[in-house]
């Protein structure tokens, strides 16, 4: 295992974590967490995740790419694997919390071990409160979700269900006195019914990436620039993200972008699938 486990003592928590009632006596690490100046935004969301929801994901976590804000979120399936993706895409530090222990025969999702492994190759952490070897079991992911909110600054529910347990976060984050930041969803749509919910009861809506600095109390750029490529890209998907300065149509992609039509189909099949562009009226366009 190349990144061993290790303890943390309570004095080498998040600064946050420490303050909360209920923090854990003890937990272990595979990894690093973030520098001290960096701000903790817990992004979680419903396992059954729409287009909207991962698209949504990726774009405003992609607005955070120029600022010291680190991701945290569970490595669940759905929306919390786009979180950490998105984050990782851009190469903002990302941590996952997981309600089994950090060890590779442990790691929960199993089908998420690819990107625990990805986490700690980018610099990132694995946390825990299991020395290990731990499955998780049914009580582990209300303590697993917690530590993910009272470690945080903020918490960011981009989709969630009437009753999806997403919302739990967002209760405990409240009971922490952490603001809660909630994405609107399209009225009817049922994975967006918790999260429209929680704008009606005093959450505050988010619509770009600066309402989420604000929320974290950081001043935006005057200038942003734009958030650098991704640094696992093949060369036919970055040729086709440099050549997207515009919303196009395929045929007129493929030639600006100089690859030949199996080469550029591959590779917009996989950026639709990372979410990092997408298909509208019939022209692609980056996200």
């Amino acid at each position: 295992m190349p990144f061993p486990i290790r303890q943390l003592t309570v004095r080498e928590f998040p600064p946050l974590l420490k303050e909360t009632p209920d923090k854990p006596k003890t937990l272990y690490i595979r990894g690093e967490l973030p520098p001290k100046d960096y701000k903790y935004l817990c992004v979680v969301g419903s396992r059954a995740t729409s287009i909207y929801g991962r698209r949504v994901c990726q774009q405003l976590i992609a607005g955070l790419a120029q600022y010291n804000v680190a991701i945290v979120s569970g490595m669940a399936l759905g929306l919390d694997s786009e979180a950490h993706k998105a984050a990782l895409d851009v190469g903002l530090p990302t941590v996952a919390v997981l309600p089994s222990s950090c060890d590779d025969a442990s790691i929960y999702p199993r089908t998420n071990l690819a990107m625990a492994q990805r986490i700690l190759a980018r610099g990132g952490a694995l946390i825990s409160e299991e020395p290990g070897p731990f499955k998780a079991m049914i009580h582990s992911f209300i303590r697993r979700n917690r530590i993910s909110a009272g470690m945080s600054h903020c918490a960011l529910i981009i989709e969630a269900g009437e009753k999806s347990g997403t919302l739990v976060t967002a209760r405990l984050a409240l009971d922490y006195n952490r603001e809660v930041l909630a994405v609107p969803h399209e009225l009817g749509r049922e994975t967006g019914a918790g999260v429209n919910r929680l704008i009606r009861e005093g959450a505050t809506l988010v619509r770009n990436s600066d309402d989420i600095l604000q929320a974290l109390g950081i001043k935006p750029l005057d200038n942003p620039q734009q958030a650098s490529l991704p640094t696992d890209l093949t060369e036919p998907e970055a040729k086709v993200l440099h050549a997207l300065t515009e919303a196009l149509v395929r045929d007129e992609l493929i030639e600006a972008a100089e690859l030949s039509a199996q080469d550029a189909n591959i590779a917009l099949s996989s950026l639709l699938i990372r979410g990092l562009i997408t298909e509208r009226l019939g022209k692609i366009e980056r996200v």
